[in-house]
Formats: C-alpha cells, sequence, structure tokens
C-alpha cells in the first residue's frame, strides 16, 4: 500500500518517512507523486483534528492514502500554551525566544511541558487510523544543541539534554512522535493485514 506524507515540512517528512519505513507500506512524498499539496486551514480544536483535516485534504487531492501529524508544545505555566498555535505561536524564528521571554526566571520545577503529537492516516475508502504520543519534559532556560528543529533546543528530558542534544534514533525512541508513530506503525500494520485477507 502506497502512503502520501502529507507535509510541507521538510524535516517532518524526514522523521516520519524514517519511522514509517519499519511499516509495511511504501511510503511517499507529494512531490514524488508529482503533486503540489494544499495547505489546508487548521480549524480544528485539538492535534486530533488538525491531523485529520491535512491528512484527509491530502488524500481528497491525491487520490491516495495519506498520513499527517499535528504536534505542538504545551507548557504549564503558560496555561498549556502554545499548544495547537505551537507553528504560528510567534513569527518564524522568534518562537522559542518568544517563549523563553515568557518564562522569565520562573524556576525549573515549574517549568514542565509536554510534547504531544497526532498522527492520522487518511485512506480513499473514508477509513482512517489514528495514535497519539506524549513526551513529558521541561522547558530549559537557555537554547542547547545542534540536532533536531522547531522547539527541541529548549525541550528538556528529565535526563537534563535536550532533543536537541540527543542523536535522531535515541529522539524516535523517546518522542511524542516517535510514540505515536509507533502506535500508529502497529495499528497501520494490523489495518493492511486484515485488509489482505
Amino acid at each position: 500500500m502506497q502512503v502520501l506524507i502529507a507535509s510541507h515540512n521538510e524535516h517532518k517528512i524526514k522523521e516520519l518517512s524514517r519511522i514509517l519505513a519499519a511499516c509495511s507500506v511504501e511510503a511517499v512524498t507529494a512531490e514524488e507523486l508529482g503533486i503540489d499539496l494544499t495547505e489546508p486551514d487548521e480549524s480544528g480544536k485539538t492535534f486530533a483534528e488538525n491531523a485529520l483535516i491535512k491528512a484527509k485534504t491530502a488524500c481528497l487531492e491525491s487520490g491516495v492514502a495519506a498520513v499527517a501529524d499535528d504536534s505542538g508544545l504545551c507548557v504549564d505555566a503558560l496555561g498549556g500554551a502554545p499548544g495547537i498555535f505551537s507553528a504560528r505561536y510567534a513569527p518564524a524564528g522568534s518562537r522559542k525566544a518568544t517563549l523563553l521571554k515568557e518564562l522569565g526566571d520562573t524556576p525549573h520545577e515549574q517549568r514542565t511541558a509536554r510534547f504531544v503529537a497526532s498522527i492520522c492516516c487518511y485512506l480513499p475508502n473514508g477509513d482512517t487510523i489514528v495514535a497519539d504520543g506524549v513526551c513529558e519534559g521541561f522547558i530549559a532556560f537557555t537554547c542547547r544543541g545542534d540536532s533536531g528543529f522547531g522547539y527541541d533546543p529548549i525541550f528538556e528530558l528529565p535526563c537534563g539534554k535536550t532533543f536537541a542534544e540527543i542523536p535522531s534514533a535515541e529522539k524516535d525512541e523517546q518522542s511524542h512522535r516517535g510514540l505515536a508513530l509507533k502506535a500508529f506503525a502497529a495499528r497501520l500494520n494490523d489495518y493492511v493485514k486484515s485488509h489482505e485477507e
């Protein structure tokens, strides 16, 4: 079964491709299919709703099963913000700085946060496969590390390292997206097997 990765974010495409490689599907990009995907209005109230909007739009435009994720950072001291608005929290290039400024000198123990991811596959027959993942941690006081993307340099794991300070394989093992994709991969494999019988 061919599955289109419904994303315009090169970092997400690489991460999703890497983890989907373990599934019994052929993961492809819009570029490989020679199509331009619409960037839909993410009007959902939850990560899961937004993932469904993106996957369904891509499936209807391509005619191919499409997988999309919606993810973000939820900071307790900011009432759960930026949440579903993580990608639109501040102008590109200033999101991490904006978040750090808002937290100011909030003590470490009060800087609890979690990354949340929802993965959705929408199939041409209208079936959906959904999975979620959560990774708990803290917001660091400064950016640290050269790996990862987005908020990774300020998201500190309980081990004391940020997502940007650990190798990609280690990140995949414990990240919100990695956990969601593992659960998703199992459900997708079950779905594929059940429809081959």
